[in-house]
């Protein structure tokens, strides 16, 4: 199991990365994860959902995902509150503070799905979540020492470097581990060091002599970090790419399925900017991207809030192009309620305006991996759907895509305004560049799923170069 000291220090990219190089020694390997908090959510082959991360660590293994790779999904629907993900269905919406109550009665599921995936492989890795230094929330816990204690499962703590007061991180986290915890953890590594690992040597050692752990490697900056789908919305920033062609995408409170515009990051003739708050969206952009969100009327609030309703209408206007996906596809349109409160509040909230179609939102979420036909280009896409809401008008009339003989999607009566729910779109190579070109984009050679593999084996040498990885690998032995 791979916990760390902290958020965000690399654990994902780290299962991801020795998933594959014990893939690559003839190793049957499935990831897991027992609690994930993310928007970011992939569908599975038996129709459930998963965190994004799980995902691609389970194309790492050369498997598909499935539920019981992340059996406690929590998706933030508000400032307090979360959908609650069982086993890959929703069972409930709960304020933070019940969730604590709740959580001790998930360990029985969690446990059931990693004993299901340790009898069908060699090896299971297994990714915390957070820190387990968080000491108070260790009552009732089942993401970090929880978990590894109740399945006897060994832990590599990881530290990240790049912050800075990595030695603190390690030494500090196991002094405030309960002793029955710390004795969980059979070693530490380093994550994110820029510049000569040697440079590290002592900081390496004294944690070593403090902590008595065995150290496994020091890791620098994998620089093909940005090849790989991001989970974390706290990645989401800047700009990528500096091609001609400018498309924009306002990073919502609630923002949700972002890597659907990963591909569109890597095209040499795209500028892809994901604009935060506080900013307008730029004048110049060809094309707008709404995305998908976890809340909906809430994040169309927050959209005014900042101001960028002006701007898109402005856009339009200039007769720029705009896509909605899933949540960003409702936003577009004349209306949308919630009467059963569902996403929040029960109401009805105004939309955009820029599609003739209205939302009603119902209990029922549609989860499924899809294979569609673009209407447009005449051209095959495969991606996935996992939304909840029916959206119906006259714009539907001229769909974006047929699915299984039945009309997916709107478009606008001026062309310019297109909404889907369907998700992974873009890393269709043919789909992709026949979209862009009809946006000017020349055309490229660039495979984006292709290009995530070799990612994934480059990032599987960058482990194997700087890891102890027969090491980490003996200790599920």
């Amino acid at each position: 199991m791979i916990q760390g000291a902290g958020s965000n220090v690399g654990k994902s990219m780290l299962v991801a990365g020795l998933c594959r190089a014990a893939r690559r020694r003839g190793l049957s390997v499935r990831p897991f994860k027992p609690q994930n908090m993310s928007n970011n959510a992939a569908v599975t082959v038996d129709g459930g959902e998963i965190g994004r991360a799980q995902a691609l660590q389970a194309l790492a293994c050369g498997v598909d995902p499935v539920v019981d790779m992340n059996p406690v999904l929590l998706k933030p629907e508000s400032e307090t509150g979360a959908q609650v993900i069982v086993q890959g269905k929703r069972i409930a919406t709960v304020r933070a503070r019940d969730y604590s109550a709740l959580k001790p009665t998930l360990l029985a599921a969690v446990t059931d799905s990693f004993e299901r995936l340790k009898a069908a492989c060699d090896l299971v890795l297994v990714e915390g979540a957070g820190s387990p230094a968080e000491v108070n929330l260790r009552p009732g816990d089942i993401a970090n020492m929880g978990f590894a204690r109740a399945t006897g499962t060994p832990v590599v703590l990881m530290g990240d470097i790049d912050r800075g007061g990595v030695i603190a991180q390690l030494v500090g986290t196991q002094m405030v581990l309960d002793p029955a915890d710390a004795a969980m953890i059979a070693g530490f590594a380093i994550n994110k060091f820029r510049g000569d690992p040697q440079l590290f040597k002592d900081g390496y050692d004294l944690i070593a002599q403090r902590t008595g752990w065995r150290g496994f490697g020091v890791v620098p900056w994998f620089d093909q970090a940005d090849r790989l789908p991001a989970e974390d919305a706290l990645d989401l920033s800047g700009q990528r790419g500096s091609g001609p062609i400018k498309i924009v995408c306002p990073v919502l409170s609630r923002i949700a399925n972002f890597d659907d515009l990963d591909p569109l990051g890597q095209e040499p003739g795209v500028t892809m900017r994901m604009i935060p708050a506080g900013q307008p969206l730029p004048g110049d952009a060809d094309l707008v991207i709404l995305p998908g969100s976890k809340s909906t009327r809430g994040d169309l609030t927050y959209l005014r809030a900042q101001g960028w309703d002006i701007d898109l209408l402005a856009h339009h206007r200039r007769g720029g192009r705009v896509l909605g996906l899933c949540g960003g596809y409702q936003m577009l349109g004349r209306q949308i309620a919630d009467p059963e409160g569902i996403e929040g509040p029960p109401g009805v909230t105004d939309g955009l305006g820029l599609l003739d179609v209205a939302t009603t939102m119902i209990p029922d979420k549609c989860l499924s991996r899809t294979t569609a036909q673009h209407l447009a280009s005449g051209l095959e896409v495969s991606g996935y759907e996992i939304h909840i809401g029916r959206t119906t008008g006259p714009d539907c009339t001229r769909p974006f895509a047929r699915v299984e003989g039945r009309a997916e999607g709107a478009t606008s009566a001026d062309g310019l305004v297109t909404g889907t729910y369907l998700h992974g779109l873009f890393s269709a190579d043919a789909f992709r560049a026949a979209y862009l070109k009809a946006l000017g984009v020349a055309p490229s050679d660039m495979r984006y799923t292709a290009g995530v593999e070799q990612t994934l084996d480059a990032l599987a040498d960058h482990l194997e170069t700087h890891m102890d990885v027969p090491g980490l690998l003996a200790l599920g032995r």
